[in-house]
């Protein structure tokens, strides 16, 4: 008895019984990366082809679209810090429809679709801290895995099931595609306006105050610095497995390591959260910067057996990670839950676009060299030499004073 109470309580007592509104929650989690997954990949090859935009201009409006999609989380938290969670949710959601119409009128005027995909990118940002803080909002400490992991399953099934979808439609029949986009998301604008209000935002309705703090204040430095780190190694993945993959076996097996990826998330995360919020924090970021060292060199082998093996051992490392560092950032920042994420989010978009600007050079070495598989190695070596540099983090951290309060005590953990 004493031992279960210790190891606290399992996967379907921590989610269950689910009320209307956190149900709605998560099968939003699921529609919308559904529904915008429908789109975004194709992206690229919507604007080079069907627009005829040329392949450097479509980069940088990718580069760009992801970033504003990322870092602006910091701006959404603080939005919804201001004027409240559902409010936050409705205008990011009323952004991103906004964005997907332009997407549709974007057919009879192509430069249209660059601020169309930008507004979508905007309506993300403004979300995503708003609903993840949703999802927690009342939840005890040791339940709060459990409905973040499970937040996460449905948005890693939305992403991995819309491409799958769309796929012989983005081209051919792209605008019945917009048009179904756009409604799906106008219904969950409205769906979201019934939830009930969570209480929060109040302070925005006294002038009187003092100024609000800044986007920054309060951050948790070691999480911030640990996810960012973790996204930019991450993304070596994400932004270049594709053209490596193909090269080596083909488009249609490229979609099955990520089918593969996004399965061991659903599947693995909302059961392995309980251990993932018990574990020590330098145990946890020892085990997944391990885990994406090992499936980074795995890949340099470029086999199909070490293109399926390295993206499931990199995707076990980053659900330790991503999960983790979240749930210490909640634990050490003073500040809202839904400031939190967007912080958390700054700090994946500047990883993801060092990545991005970083990686892309080098893989073009290797690349011109005939020799893309060190590229591998490269980003493997920097997993286990770059996180050392976090325990300079950690000791700083763990020398402050008691009196700001009890939750900074415990950094040295």
């Amino acid at each position: 008895m004493g031992e279960r109470a210790a190891r606290g309580p399992g996967l379907r007592t921590s989610l269950f019984p689910l009320t209307g509104p956190l149900r709605f929650l998560l099968l939003s989690s699921f529609l919308i990366p559904l529904g915008s997954f429908m789109v975004l990949p194709f992206m690229s090859v919507f604007l080079h082809e069907r627009l005829g935009m040329g392949l450097g201009p479509v980069g940088v409006v990718l580069a760009v679209a992801s970033l504003v999609q990322f870092s602006g989380g910091v701006v959404g938290g603080a939005l919804a810090d201001r004027i409240g969670l559902r409010r936050t949710m409705l205008w990011a959601l009323a952004v991103r429809t906004a964005g997907f119409a332009g997407l549709l009128a974007a057919l009879r005027w192509p430069p249209l679709a660059v601020w169309a995909l930008v507004l979508t990118c905007c309506g993300a940002a403004l979300y995503l801290p708003a609903n993840k803080a949703y999802l927690v909002h009342g939840v005890d400490d040791e339940r709060r895995p459990a409905f973040l992991s499970a937040g996460n399953a449905a948005l890693n099934a939305g992403m991995a099931l819309g491409p799958l979808i769309a796929g012989p439609f983005v081209l051919s029949s792209p605008g019945w595609l917009f048009a179904a986009v756009t409604a799906l998301f106008l219904a969950l604008t409205a769906g979201h306006a019934r939830l009930p209000g969570t209480g929060d935002g109040a302070q925005s309705a006294a002038p009187e105050q003092a100024a609000p703090p800044g986007l920054l204040a309060g951050v948790a430095l070691l999480p911030f610095a640990a996810n960012a780190l973790a996204f930019y190694l991450y993304f070596h993945f994400q932004h270049f497995l594709a053209v490596y993959a193909v090269e080596r076996a083909s488009g249609a097996f490229y979609s099955v390591v990520l089918l593969l990826c996004f399965t061991l998330v659903i599947v693995v995360q909302p059961l392995a959260s309980g251990l993932i919020r018990r574990m020590p924090y330098a145990l946890a970021l020892a085990a997944g910067f391990t885990g994406l060292a090992a499936g980074l060199a795995v890949l340099a082998a470029g086999s199909r057996a070490a293109l399926l093996a390295g993206g499931a051992l990199i995707t076990l490392g980053d659900i330790v990670l991503f999960l983790k560092n979240d749930l210490e950032a909640l634990r050490r920042s003073p500040r809202s839950d839904a400031v939190v994420f967007g912080q958390q989010r700054l700090a994946a978009g500047l990883g993801a676009c060092a990545s991005g600007m970083l990686g892309g050079q080098v893989y073009g070495l290797g690349e011109r060299a005939g020799h893309t598989g060190w590229f591998w190695l490269l980003a493997a070596a920097q997993c286990l030499l770059l996180p050392p540099l976090l325990l300079t983090l950690r000791h700083r951290t763990a020398r402050r004073p008691a009196s700001d309060g009890d939750h900074e005590g415990a950094l040295a953990r």
